[in-house]
């Protein structure tokens, strides 16, 4: 998706800035000669059709102006926000006598120590976490366990330690974006998702590996190792929180992703990975979500950030009541979903054939065409057209016409079409689907990761290799789902197997 953004982006800036560079005339002559070649093959209504985007002030199809992206666009109604969870009681609790298996029954200064000592152990070989913030920990700690002492008990997140990926800002840590430019930046800011997760008494332990400018998984220090498979690495920018967590570093992280940089490497490292529901997670300081072996972490970060403009709240149904028989869930034609929707079936979930129906390539083709004829227009060859009330006006406003709010308004073209194709309540399918994953990104769709299971590195398996390939599959949701139900979806799966807790 990165690469198709930036692919965007650049075609549209040729609409609206001179060429400066050989490069650039080169690769528009050979896209003049491409489209020149197939432009027989265009349809006409289509292309007037497509004319609207930029000749109309609302963009001819009643699209907003993209000063702010609300992925409900034309839904009007507001939805209340839900009450926080209830959570079921746990009983028979024990102390292990195994420092690697720990559930509650121990100190949340305890746990600081056991966290910072796996932490040094491994990170050197996962090359996963940046900054230790120990001292901070360690008064976190305390001072939940003082609480506790009061008997004062604020919830699941109580004395628990986590870490954020390093595009996050928290003050007096260094928030280095991955970049050597930035490495020994300090910001004193907090961070909405921080001052959520601090007012929970989580424990902030690490800020972990952000890709190079929360692009793919190589950053100033390394590039970070997917722990599963050593040989191989995490891929994409919120490589930390998606190795320490499965790693027991931590038991819980913070990733973004603006275009795969959590599913991608949540996928790869087996571990789940929630994207929510665009604008329920505030951002400010940095689309947030957890990366995590349960759906607490989201109860505590979700809500309304006022200095986050898309930031809204959300209707949040608490999961463990949704009646998942009620629902009608999708599955995409890849083998691997044979299992899950096996598994789903049994617990009375109506499981459906289903293809999402949209037309992703629409937006590239209007941009080659109208950067192929601003060329002409530039060349002063628009005064040919026969009829001058019609292309040439069209070509001089789309040249005024600012980049990134054409790329909005068709943005809200498909996410109307993505909307109308969506018959089911959600959808299961690989959650490592790169065109599936641009998609979900451009329209806000949300999607929880889910670990499936192993398969061997090697055929005929290794006797004595240790190392695996995780299985995962996506959760897919429609734009107005509330994300409790994916997380339904997830807990029911899981509360037959046991890939999760590996």
């Amino acid at each position: 998706m990165q690469k198709l953004e930036t692919s965007l982006v650049f075609q549209a800036s040729m609409i609206i800035q001179p060429l400066k560079f050989p490069e650039i005339l080169i690769c528009c002559r050979y896209w003049m000669l491409e489209i020149v070649k197939g432009a027989k093959e265009f349809n006409i209504p289509t292309i007037r059709a497509n004319r609207k985007l930029v000749g109309y002030v609302n963009g001819g199809l009643q699209d907003p102006s993209a000063l702010i992206f609300v992925p409900d666009w034309g839904n009007e109604k507001s939805q209340p926000l839900s009450t926080k969870f209830n959570y079921p009681s746990l009983s028979g609790i024990y102390r292990t006598k195994n420092d690697d298996d720990i559930s509650k029954q121990i100190t949340s200064v305890e746990l600081t120590r056991i966290f910072m000592q796996r932490l040094k152990k491994y990170n050197p070989v996962l090359e996963a976490a940046v900054t230790y913030t120990e001292e901070s920990a360690n008064q976190q700690a305390k001072d939940a366990d003082k609480l506790l002492a009061r008997e004062v008990y604020l919830g699941p997140l109580h004395g628990i330690h986590y870490g954020l990926k390093d595009i996050i800002s928290v003050p007096h840590y260094k928030t280095t974006w991955g970049s050597t430019t930035f490495k020994d930046q300090v910001l004193d800011t907090k961070a909405w998702v921080y001052k959520r997760l601090k007012s929970a008494v989580a424990v902030l332990v690490t800020k972990l590996v952000t890709g190079l400018l929360a692009y793919d998984d190589i950053w100033f220090g390394g590039r970070t190792r997917n722990p599963w498979n050593i040989e191989e690495f995490t891929t994409s920018s919120s490589s930390g929180p998606a190795a320490c967590t499965p790693a027991g570093m931590v038991l819980f992280a913070i990733g973004s992703e603006t275009v795969g940089s959590m599913t991608l490497p949540t996928a790869h490292c087996g571990v789940v990975g929630l994207r929510p529901t665009f604008g329920s997670v505030g951002r400010t300081g940095d689309k947030l979500g957890p990366v995590c072996r349960s759906a607490v972490v989201l109860d505590a970060i979700r809500g309304n950030d006022s200095n986050y403009l898309s930031s809204r709240d959300i209707l949040l149904e608490d999961h463990f009541l949704v009646d998942i028989t009620k629902l009608t869930v999708g599955y995409v034609d890849d083998a691997e979903m044979e299992v899950f929707v096996h598994v789903l079936e049994s617990k009375g979930v109506s499981m459906v054939p289903f293809k999402l129906n949209y037309t992703v390539d629409f937006v590239q083709g209007i941009l080659d065409m109208l950067a192929h004829f601003d060329e002409w227009q530039r060349s002063r060859k628009d005064d040919d057209y026969k009829s001058q009330s019609q292309w040439p006006p069209e070509l001089h406003r789309a040249r005024i016409f600012p980049a990134v709010d054409y790329i909005q308004r068709a943005r809200g073209r498909l996410i109307r079409e993505v909307r109308d194709s969506f018959s089911v309540d959600a959808f299961i399918g690989n959650a490592a689907d790169w065109e599936r994953v641009c998609m979900g990104n451009l329209v806000g769709m949300p999607v929880i990761v889910v670990p499936t299971g192993f398969t061997n590195i090697s055929d005929p398996p290794c006797s004595n290799c240790l190392r695996k390939i995780a299985m995962t599959t996506g959760i897919y949701l429609p734009l107005i789902r509330i994300t409790s139900c994916a997380l339904a979806l997830a807990m029911a799966y899981q509360s037959v197997t046991d890939h999760h807790k590996k």
